[in-house]
């Protein structure tokens, strides 16, 4: 069973005789555009990579127009971690760190066991999702930090708040291409239990069920779930073939940010005089977005003279 290799990707698949649904993500390109933007220390830009696999993952497997983001904030060398997925797919992300503290900092083998009590300590997990039209209200989700990975973490987030069962795998990794350059990539897995359906499996076969598939799940390695020549559909094949997995639609997931010139200028315009001139240097004021590293330069008497009268 072999399918074309694309990267960049959200795949949408069912596992039949388990009553189980579940969301694919591949990031390739997207992702390395992503974190080339910034001089990020390696631990920080593995957990930057696996918090935006984690928000594409959940995010794709919702019905809505809007924005999901994830959010962390902890007492460690990394105090704040955001990541967001914006219908169609746009993604972004972009972490705090104190370089400091990071010095001599050891992660567990294979480079992700410990990375969330090490980088990020003590602190919360929110996720939240913005809807675009007024159709839904704006919900938000916060648990406490708990686990080594961001992939426990958000287990902990799935037994708090979800009406049913869901898990999740995370991987990502800094590979080498054949010409010798480094490129990241990152991939994930989530599974959800569906509804209990009239004609369908009885609670104790859905439990077994869950069982059997979570059990799958966890023997996807790190290298598996970011391979990029192992085919996304080949993955599900290896994992869930044996209860009949069926696959749907892929879609493109892309590195899209929202800052503009117009959006910076019009927040600068909202702040009080005596701000603006503490912002300017050499009567210029300077905006780097955290998102992307675009930078915008504004004379500051222009953004006086847009604010309201």
């Amino acid at each position: 069973m072999n399918d074309p290799i694309f990267d960049d990707l959200t795949l949408p698949f069912q596992i039949e005789q388990c009553d189980v649904r579940g969301r694919m993500v591949r990031l390739g390109p997207a992702l390395d555009r992503l974190l080339s933007r910034h001089a990020y220390p390696e631990p920080v830009a593995q957990l930057v990579a696996e918090a935006v696999a984690l928000a594409a993952t959940m995010a794709t497997a919702l019905k809505f127009d809007g924005t999901f983001t994830l959010q962390a904030k902890g007492n460690g060398p990394v105090s704040l971690l955001v990541a967001d997925c914006r219908t169609p797919g746009h993604l972004r992300g972009y972490a705090s760190f104190d370089a400091e503290q990071l010095d001599g900092l050891q992660l567990g083998p294979g480079g992700t066991a410990g990375i969330v009590p090490l980088l990020l300590g003590k602190g919360h997990l929110a996720f939240t999702i913005d809807p675009a039209g007024d159709d839904m209200e704006r919900y938000q989700g916060i648990v406490d930090l708990s686990g080594s990975t961001l992939a426990e973490a958000a287990h902990t987030y799935f037994s708090q708040s979800e009406q049913l069962n869901a898990r999740v795998a995370l991987a990502a990794s800094h590979r080498k291409d054949a010409s010798g350059r480094r490129h990241w990539r990152a991939g994930g897995i989530l599974l959800q239990q569906l509804p209990l359906q009239p004609g369908g499996l009885m609670a104790e076969e859905r439990e077994l069920a869950w069982e059997k598939v979570t059990a799958l799940l966890s023997t996807a390695t790190p290298a598996e779930l970011s391979d990029p020549v192992l085919g996304h559909n080949d993955l599900l094949y290896r994992l869930f073939h044996e209860d009949g997995v069926r696959v749907f639609d892929t879609a493109p997931l892309d590195n899209a940010c929202t800052c503009s010139a117009d959006k910076v200028r019009g927040i600068l315009a909202s702040f009080a005089p005596d701000e603006i001139e503490e912002m300017a240097v050499d009567g210029v004021i300077s905006v780097t977005c955290q998102f992307c590293s675009a930078a915008y330069d504004f004379p500051a008497e222009a953004v006086r003279r847009q604010q309201p009268r």
